[in-house]
Parts: structure tokens; C-alpha cells; sequence
């Protein structure tokens, strides 16, 4: 079993930050277009299995920019964490499974919340 670690409250936000903008990124991608640049497409039925793709204009400039400020904000805050001064006091097995536990530690419920 884990042991609960008192993970700083600018660790934490810094997490759950993260967390949004890779699915605000994710939910991007589903969106643009599958090629960044103007493209005719293409049917490879040789291929194992068939692909294609449809015809695209590309993606808009609006929407490059969307993708660089998200991956910007991306690289800022996993630097961020990875270097946060609460990671000094740890090393070995300790270091990475907190640094595991950090990664879910929204998704569980709070450790005193009662049970539905």
C-alpha cells in the first residue's frame, strides 16, 4: 500500500493544472484537422489494413496557435513539477512512488471523505 505523502498545495495545483491542459490538448487534436498542412488525402489499400484519409485544408493559423500555447503551457508546468524542491526530501522507491502518486492523486476520493 502507498503511503500518503503531504505533497505541498503548489505541487498539487500545478498537477491538476496539468492535468486540464494535456485533456484540453487531447480535445484539440480530436478536433483539427488530421494534417497540419493542406492535403489531398490518400487510400493505401495495399497496405495490411487499408487507410485513408479524407482531403483537408490544413489546419487554420488560429488554430497552430492554440496547439503551441497549450504545449507551451505543457513544458511549463511538468518542468515544474519535476523540479519542485518537495522532491529533495525523497529518494529510491519513495521518489517515484510518490512521484506515481502525484500523477492520480485527484482521481481518488479524499482520504476523509465519507463513504457514499
Amino acid at each position: 500500500m502507498a503511503r500518503a505523502y503531504d505533497f505541498p498545495e503548489d505541487l498539487l495545483t500545478a498537477q491538476e493544472e496539468l492535468h486540464q491542459v494535456v485533456h484540453a490538448l487531447r480535445a484539440l487534436y480530436d478536433r483539427l484537422p488530421w494534417s497540419v498542412e493542406p492535403h489531398l488525402g490518400f487510400h493505401d489499400p495495399e497496405y495490411r489494413r487499408p487507410r485513408q484519409r479524407p482531403a483537408t485544408d490544413g489546419r487554420t493559423e488560429e488554430d497552430r496557435a492554440e496547439v503551441r500555447r497549450l504545449r507551451a503551457q505543457q513544458q511549463e508546468l511538468s518542468i515544474k513539477i519535476v523540479t519542485h524542491p518537495f522532491w529533495v526530501k525523497l529518494e529510491g522507491l519513495d521518489l517515484v512512488t510518490a512521484r506515481t502518486v502525484l500523477k492520480y492523486v485527484h482521481d481518488a476520493p479524499a482520504v476523509d471523505a465519507p463513504a457514499a
